[in-house]
């Protein structure tokens, strides 16, 4: 198991996690409360909004170790066979040097709204894209783990994963700008992201 800090090399935001990189439910016990401290702080460069009703989070290594350790806590998992299976099912999910890899949530706090709202987005996670400035534009892989939508409602949180090209990842990395948007015909907004968060990113890419 891993240090109580989490034993995360700092300054890593890719590459799967293993059994040595968790805290153990006792140490996590201890060391919940500044972890989740520290987790929200540095999501907060990662969270972008795209219009007033989307939100996505660029997930990296420390997101996801957050979401394992979370669940292993909820779900009072100490076994190692159990730790492997909710490893396998996150690790997935962070980025591996060429692309970023996002939680897509949509956000009707007003459950009459909400629904009519999904029918109107069915497929909505097909149109979103990141565009960098000189390079063109990328539009997501979506919900490669699941069905995330029917024939009458889109989900309200899907996986996003936006596969950049090298040229595209020199590009980020020597500063140029990244907007995240979506044109789904019912959802056509765009939002450019700030420098800090675009410095956070540049981080993800290999």
């Amino acid at each position: 198991m891993a240090s109580e800090d989490g034993g995360l090399i700092k300054g890593t935001s890719t590459g799967a996690l293993n059994e040595a990189d968790l805290m153990s439910l006792e140490q996590y016990a201890k060391n919940r409360e500044a972890f989740r401290t520290r987790v929200i702080e540095h999501k907060r460069a990662r969270t972008v909004p795209v219009g007033p009703n989307m939100t996505w989070l660029f997930e990296d290594r420390l997101t996801i170790q957050y979401q394992v350790q979370e669940m292993l806590r909820i779900e009072r998992i100490f076994e190692p066979r159990g730790i492997r299976d909710e490893l396998d099912a996150y690790n997935p999910l962070i980025p591996d040097g060429g692309n970023w890899k996002a939680t897509m949530m949509i956000e009707y706090p007003d459950a009459a709204e909400r629904a009519p709202a999904l029918a109107r987005l069915r497929a909505v996670e097909d149109h979103c894209f990141v565009e960098i400035a000189g390079e063109g534009r990328v539009y997501a892989v979506a919900d490669e783990d699941l069905e995330r939508e029917n024939d009458e409602k889109t989900s309200a949180v899907h996986w996003l994963r936006f596969e950049l090209t090298p040229a595209m990842r020199v590009a980020i990395r020597n500063g140029a700008a990244v907007t995240a948007g979506t044109d789904h015909p019912a959802y056509r907004h765009e939002s450019k992201l700030a420098a800090e968060s675009a410095a956070a990113l540049a981080c993800d890419l290999g």
